[in-house]
């Protein structure tokens, strides 16, 4: 069985121009700080929500107090969520500034 020789006839190109790849840089922070934006503004409203829930509760409302427990629960794990995720960015950043070049 014989082997036929590759050859490229033309030197290959790359696909994205400098702009192009300025361009999707900046979309991608963009995106990152939306994302970040959205995530921040997700731990906030849960915990508004929780406040609210429980100064209804305070003041005499018709509030059911498990309905309360839960909305404080799910905006407790919200935020201990968020703080993980902070720490987990904090300490790789502080991997990545001790790493030599």
């Amino acid at each position: 069985m014989a082997i036929s020789q590759v050859s490229i006839s033309q030197p290959v190109q790359p696909t994205m121009s400098q702009a192009a790849t300025e361009k999707t840089s900046t979309n991608e922070k963009e995106n990152f700080g939306a994302v970040l934006k959205d995530a921040i503004s997700a731990v906030n409203n849960s915990q508004v929500a929780s406040d609210n829930m429980t100064n209804r509760l305070v003041n005499g409302e018709n509030v059911e107090l498990h309905d309360v427990m839960i909305t404080a629960q799910k905006a407790n794990i919200t935020l201990n969520t968020a703080l993980q995720i902070r720490n987990k960015v904090v300490e790789a950043y502080q991997e990545i500034m001790r790493m030599t070049v």
